[in-house]
C-alpha cells in the first residue's frame, strides 16, 4: 500500500492558500478515484486503488508544522513503512506551476517535511514538490498562507493535473520512471 500524504493546514481560512496545494492534490486524487475521506485519528483518510494499486489518501488535521505526528500515527496503526509514503507539498523554491519528484532527501526548510522527518525518524519517503514560487519583498510565511491570484489559477490547475499523473506513475511503475518522465518538464 502507498500512503499519499498531502501536507497543508486544516480549516476554511487556509483552503485555497499556496500552503495547501498538497491537500488540493489529495482532493483531486480522491475525486478522480472515488475515494471517500473521513476522519481517523489526527487525519482525514480514505483507502482505494489507483491504477490497480492499493493506496491510502491522507490529509493531516494537525497544522503543517505537526504533519509528521498524524502521518506517524496512521502508518503505525496500519503497519505501513515510511518508504511507502508519497508526500505532496508546496515548494517556494520551484516556480509556480512546476513540480519535481524526489525519492528522499532533506526538508529544504519546509516545516511540514521537517516534522515528517522528525516524527518518522527517516528521510526515506517519496516527495512530490509542487511549485508555488516566491514574491520579492514578501515574507515567506505570509506568502504561502495567501490565496492564489486569479491569474495564477490556470498554472495551479495544470500543475495539479500533472501532479495526479505523476502520482499515478509513482504507484503504477515506480518513482524512477516517474522522475524520468516528470522531472524533465
Amino acid at each position: 500500500m502507498f500512503v499519499i500524504a498531502g501536507l497543508g493546514n486544516p480549516g476554511a481560512e487556509y483552503e485555497d492558500t499556496r500552503h495547501n496545494v498538497g491537500f488540493m492534490l489529495v482532493d483531486r486524487a480522491a475525486l478522480s478515484y472515488g475515494i471517500k475521506l473521513k476522519r481517523s485519528g489526527k487525519a482525514l483518510c480514505g483507502t482505494g486503488t489507483i491504477k490497480g494499486v492499493e493506496v491510502a489518501l491522507l490529509k493531516p488535521l494537525t497544522y503543517m508544522n505537526l504533519s509528521g505526528e498524524a502521518i506517524r500515527g496512521f502508518i503505525g496503526a496500519n503497519a505501513v513503512s515510511a518508504e511507502s509514503i508519497i508526500a505532496a507539498y508546496d515548494d517556494c523554491d520551484l516556480p509556480l506551476g512546476r513540480l519535481r519528484l524526489r525519492k528522499n532527501g532533506g526538508s529544504g526548510g519546509h516545516r511540514g517535511v521537517e516534522s515528517m522527518i522528525r516524527s518518522l525518524g527517516t528521510r526515506d519517503f517519496k516527495r512530490i514538490r509542487l511549485g508555488v514560487g516566491r514574491r520579492e519583498g514578501v515574507d515567506t510565511a505570509e506568502y504561502v498562507l495567501s490565496p492564489f491570484e486569479p491569474e495564477e489559477k490556470g498554472a495551479v490547475e495544470e500543475m495539479l493535473s500533472r501532479g495526479l499523473a505523476a502520482l499515478e506513475d509513482v504507484v503504477a511503475v515506480g518513482i524512477d520512471s516517474a522522475m524520468n518522465r516528470f522531472n524533465s518538464v
